[in-house]
């Protein structure tokens, strides 16, 4: 069972009108995954399904997986939402053809894995010659600042793991991100025959500002993610 298969309603609530999500991650993903009309598209780590949901408003042809089952029937309940695989219990994305789709949206979703190598191999796999990959991961800046604000010194040319607990609604959910330096994610794309196409850096959504003025400054002033949009060779 995925931590986020307890939290899903809280989470896909905080998802969807949350500063980094709303107004920051999920609108840099659709601006650099551009015009999306009539493309097949996979939602990897589709989670509840926002994103999915707005790029199948935007005109695409949808399908998403998740590995949390919860996740997954939050997303099928929820009014907005289409079709969907998971990637336990139903079908599993070994099972999607290749070259199926178009595009693939990976939206914060690599920065769980330690070795991205097989991610990038499959997505490879299920899409056409010339297809595209978005993907959005935490800034490999981010937490290394962090750390040196608070004392430590951590390798910012090591791959290495960082635990953290998230408050969701009135739980926590444990999570262990894998930071890398830019250079690792790069080698990474290239080695599973991935050209990179642009590389960005957003701010948030001028509106957060007032919305959120507690938070806005913290996202504001430095990256916290970091955008590819990526073609296969």
């Amino acid at each position: 069972m995925s931590d986020y298969d307890t939290v899903a309603e809280a989470y896909d609530l905080d998802n969807e009108t949350s500063l980094q999500n709303a107004y920051y991650e999920r609108p840099a993903t659709l601006a650099l995954a551009g015009d999306v009309t009539g493309r097949r598209i996979l939602d990897a780590g589709c989670g509840a399904g926002p994103l999915f949901a707005a790029l199948r408003e935007r005109g695409a042809v949808v399908s998403g997986i998740d590995v949390s089952a919860g996740m997954v029937e939050r997303a099928r309940v929820a009014p907005r939402c289409g079709r969907r695989r998971a990637g336990r219990g139903r079908r599993r994305p070994a099972a999607v053809r290749a070259r199926e789709f178009d595009d693939v949206v990976a939206s914060l979703v690599l920065h769980y894995l330690r070795d991205w190598g097989p991610a990038l191999t499959g997505f490879r796999r299920v899409l056409r010659t010339g297809g595209r990959l978005t993907a959005s991961v935490n800034h490999p800046t981010a937490e290394y600042v962090i750390e040196r604000m608070q004392g430590r010194r951590p390798d910012y040319f090591a791959v290495y793991s960082q635990a953290g607990t998230w408050p969701v609604g009135d739980q926590t959910v444990e999570v262990t991100f894998w930071n890398r330096p830019l250079h690792a994610m790069t080698d990474a794309f290239a080695a599973a025959g991935f050209r990179i196409s642009s590389i960005s850096e957003p701010p948030p959504l001028p509106e957060a500002r007032d919305l959120f003025p507690g938070e806005f400054a913290h996202y504001a002033d430095a990256p916290n993610f970091l955008f590819f949009a990526l073609q296969a060779d």
